[in-house]
């Protein structure tokens, strides 16, 4: 068989194969579509189940053999589950804006393209659209691995009921860019939040090093801002560049190749367990000798490892604190029920933020 036959029985093939899938995504839709019959008949109004989304998400991992990579098989999964969940019902996100911030990035990442993403100006915000109502879920920030955690989303907690439902990891990879008015040769100044331009400061000490810093509120506020200013360039992922039609002058331009943001996803339902779980609690602990050793003694004699643990001012009273503690495993799993147990016995307050699955892609 030549080699331009062959061709044409491959190209048949796959366009065989896509009808296939046409018609099994379809099928898919099909029965999301009665699950939300048979939900609103049992009068749930729940139709996001983060433990079931990130269980489905899981088994297709596990069961890839290739050749394509098993997050990006995730990733494709990710797509059809989000259309499927918006025939049932489309989800409202608030995300800490405006447009073209990465936290918009993670959200598009954890409920797919299908969702219906609105931006907030601050994370208070984000965390009031969702307690009014006006939102089903929202996505703040929380930490970064090169500049640490974002106080404002834990003392956001220290004031809502809210829970957390989720996360998202997201490796952030920075560009400078330039409008099309931009002389490349006179750059003087540099928009971008703090903690960017912080991330970048080797960078731009290497680089730009007379060029001023100027923080601004996100680093999609720093690429608006530059498309009417000749002399200027902002620091902000791609994103941003797509959405505000700005040119990569440099790509990749953070000190650290692994830089990665953490999200959280605040929503008003508690999840259950999907068998590969962390929970977030927040502690008062008694103002006494002793008292940091016994609120992590209890993890230490059951074998649960703490992934996080942050203090931050307490509003009760001056010079006191809580402490924010991430763990592995879920508050209904044996080992853990003990422990939040036997703390509620030895410190002033606790408060279980969400038990919820651990970030899969």
């Amino acid at each position: 068989m030549s080699d331009e036959k062959k061709l044409i029985q491959l190209r048949n093939s796959i366009d065989a194969i896509d009808s296939q899938l046409l018609a099994l995504i379809n099928k898919r839709a099909g029965c999301a579509k009665e699950v939300a019959g048979v939900k609103e008949g049992l009068g749930d109004s729940v139709y996001f189940r983060p433990e079931r989304e990130a269980n489905v998400l899981r088994s297709v991992m596990e069961k890839n053999k290739g050749p394509l990579g098993s997050e990006e098989v995730a990733r494709l999964f990710r797509e059809i589950m989000s259309a499927c969940l918006a025939l049932e019902q489309p989800i409202k996100v608030a995300f800490l804006g405006p447009e073209g911030t990465f936290t918009q990035q993670a959200a598009i990442k954890h409920f797919g393209h299908s969702a219906l993403t609105v931006s907030m100006s601050a994370i208070d915000e984000v965390f009031r659209e969702v307690d009014a109502g006006s939102a089903n879920y929202g996505v703040v920030p929380v930490e970064n691995s090169t500049e640490g955690v974002i106080n404002h989303t834990l003392d956001a907690f220290l004031a809502s009921s809210l829970k957390i439902c989720g996360e998202v990891e997201l490796r952030i990879h920075h560009n400078l860019l330039i409008g099309h008015n931009t002389h490349k040769e006179k750059i003087t100044r540099v928009y971008s939040h703090s903690q960017s331009l912080a991330q970048c400061r080797q960078w731009l000490d290497a680089h730009y090093p007379k060029a001023e810093r100027i923080a601004v509120s996100s680093n999609a506020e720093a690429a608006k801002r530059i498309k009417g200013e000749w002399n200027s360039a902002a620091i902000a992922g791609d994103m941003a560049a797509e959405l505000y039609d700005l040119e990569r002058l440099s790509e990749k331009i953070e000190d650290r190749p692994d830089n990665s943001t953490r999200f959280l996803i605040v929503g008003r339902e508690k999840i259950l367990q999907s068998g590969n779980d962390k929970t977030s609690i927040i502690v008062a602990a008694k103002n006494e000798p002793g008292a940091l050793y016994n609120l992590l003694a209890p993890f230490y004699r059951e074998g649960i490892d703490l992934t996080r643990v942050e203090t931050r001012p307490s509003r009760e009273g001056k010079w006191t604190y809580v402490f924010f503690v991430d763990f592995k495993g879920h508050k209904d799993d044996p080992a853990v029920a003990k422990v939040l147990a036997e703390l509620s016995q030895i410190v002033a307050d606790l408060r279980v933020l969400g038990s919820y699955p651990k970030a899969v892609l």
